[in-house]
């Protein structure tokens, strides 16, 4: 990845089911904005209780609970992880106006987005694929900046410390750091990134013990409890149904074994390529 994306992009992953891939995906919220291009039918998308919407190419802004996905013949693509800090220089706009909202990438760049899905689909190798979606953000980073239109430094570095801290830092402690009030703080935040900083600050909890279950599955729910920083064993399992809209158990049944490292679309078995940065 070139050295100028760096802030803004996270990782880059494609990939190809060999099968039917699952009927129902829980893309769980994060801290970073979800970008998914599909390489052959589009891809269904739905917030729970509402309509599915399709799209070949869809960008999904900051969240606090699970959106579905799925429902769809869809078995391959890339996804791309951005930082909120990629919506103006990326998309041209604050990464409030994408918050909890499903956008098709060419309702916010147009038709370099729809040329973009169409080169994907006719690449014959990921790195490929990866050097076009490369080569699209380079091209938004260069261009000129609307003046004025930059976050508040104390609002980016208060997601940071969010961040840093897994959202354990308490919201009172965290404005008495950057120097604000809790009012203006939540203000400022909530109308830069779309989410309450307390409301950010669960979100970021929730992430951490999902990351650890996908690295130590095996672990004890009470255990992991008590190390990310709720209450007990209930209190995660309340979050889990709040969020993602299941039990640990049940979400780990799911998604879990759905994806493994293997060969590209055509093959045998599943595949997945991913680049971290």
């Amino acid at each position: 990845m070139h050295p100028a994306l760096q802030p803004y992009v996270r990782d880059l992953s494609g990939y190809a089911y060999a099968g039917d891939a699952p009927d129902l995906h829980r893309g769980l919220p994060s801290r970073y904005l979800t970008l998914v291009i599909t390489l052959d039918d589009p891809l269904g998308v739905a917030w729970p209780g509402g309509p599915v919407e399709k799209y070949d190419a869809v960008i999904g802004g900051l969240h606090s609970t699970a959106v579905h996905v799925g429902t769809t013949p869809s078995r391959a693509g890339v996804q791309v992880s951005l930082t909120p800090a990629a919506a103006r220089p990326l998309l041209g706009l604050p990464p409030g106006e994408l918050a909890s909202l499903n956008v098709g990438l060419d309702e916010l760049l147009g038709r370099p987005a729809r040329v973009l899905t169409e080169q994907l689909r006719e690449a014959t190798s990921w790195d490929e694929r990866m050097d076009l979606i490369e080569r699209l953000f380079l091209a938004h980073l260069s261009r000129e900046r609307a003046p004025g239109r930059a976050a508040r430094p104390e609002v980016g570095w208060a997601w940071r410390r969010l961040c840093t801290t897994d959202g354990t830092i308490g919201i009172q402690e965290l404005a008495a750091e950057v120097g604000w009030s809790r009012r203006h703080l939540t203000d400022r935040f909530t109308s830069e990134f779309g989410l309450a900083p307390k409301v950010a600050a669960r979100v970021l909890r929730f992430e951490r013990a999902t990351r650890q279950l996908r690295l130590r599955p095996q672990t004890r729910l009470g255990e992991l409890s008590a190390a990310v920083g709720y209450a007990d064993q209930a209190h995660l399992t309340r979050e889990f149904q709040a969020i993602a809209g299941c039990s640990p158990r049940q979400w780990m049944n799911e998604e879990l074994p759905n994806l493994q490292d293997c060969p590209p679309p055509g093959a045998a078995e599943s595949e997945v390529w991913t680049s971290k940065m």
